[in-house]
C-alpha cells in the first residue's frame, strides 16, 4: 500500500506572492478555494482571457490580473504558482519554469506535476483543519469535509480562544504543561466520539 508522503504546513499566504496561470473555469476553481482560505492573500493572474466570474472574484481580494500569454518573467518574486490552462504545453513550461527557480508548483489536475496539493479545509474561526487524499480523491476530501463541519461544534472557536487564555496561567515546564492541557481537553474528544456515534 502506497503511504501519503506528504507534510501538511498551514501557509501565511498573505506574506507570499501567488501566480495563477490560467483564467477559465479552473483557475476560478482555485482563485475561490485560496481566497476563502485566505481573504487577504496576495494572487496575481495572467490569462489570454478572463471568465466574467474570475474577474468578479478577483474583485473580493487583492487580485491583480495581467491580459496576456505566460512568460517566465512572471515568476520573478512568486513563492506558490498553479498552472490551470486547457494547454498541456503551457502548464508543463510553467512546471519546469518553476522547478528550475525552485518555487513551488501546482499543475490542476495532474498529480505528478505538484508540489503540492490544495486539498479539502474546514474552517470555524481560528480552528482549520486540512484533508488530503495524497491526490487520489478530491471527491472523498469533499465528502471529508462536509463531515467535519458536521460534527465539530459551532462554538469551537470560543474554546481555541479560552483554551489559549488558560495555557497562558499554567505553571511549570513545558513537558507539565502539555500534561495539564491534554488532561484538560480530553472531553473534547469524548464529545466529538459521542456526536460521531449519535
Amino acid at each position: 500500500m502506497e503511504k501519503n508522503q506528504l507534510y501538511p504546513v498551514f501557509l501565511k499566504v498573505t506574506a507570499l506572492n501567488t501566480l495563477i496561470v490560467g483564467g477559465g473555469n479552473v483557475a476560478l476553481e482555485k482563485l475561490s478555494f485560496l481566497l476563502k482560505s485566505s481573504p487577504d492573500a496576495k494572487v496575481t493572474m495572467i490569462s489570454p482571457f478572463f471568465r466574467e466570474e474570475t474577474i468578479a472574484k478577483a474583485k473580493e481580494g487583492k487580485v491583480r490580473m495581467v491580459v496576456g500569454n505566460y512568460d517566465a518573467s512572471m515568476l520573478e518574486g512568486k513563492h506558490i504558482v498553479i498552472a490551470t490552462t486547457d494547454v498541456p504545453a503551457v502548464n508543463l513550461k510553467v512546471y519546469n519554469d518553476c522547478k528550475e527557480r525552485a518555487i513551488l508548483v501546482n499543475l490542476a489536475d495532474n498529480p505528478p506535476y505538484c508540489d503540492f496539493y490544495m486539498g479539502g479545509i474546514v474552517t470555524k474561526g481560528n480552528v482549520k483543519i486540512g484533508i488530503s487524499t495524497n491526490g487520489k480523491s478530491p471527491t472523498m476530501a469533499k465528502r471529508l469535509r462536509q463531515f467535519f463541519e458536521s460534527v465539530l461544534p459551532e462554538n469551537i472557536d470560543d474554546l481555541a480562544e479560552y483554551l489559549n487564555k488558560y495555557r497562558d496561567t499554567i505553571k511549570g515546564d513545558f513537558e507539565e504543561k502539555v500534561e495539564k492541557m491534554n488532561e484538560f481537553t480530553k472531553g473534547l474528544v469524548a464529545d466529538v466520539k459521542k456526536k460521531i456515534k449519535e
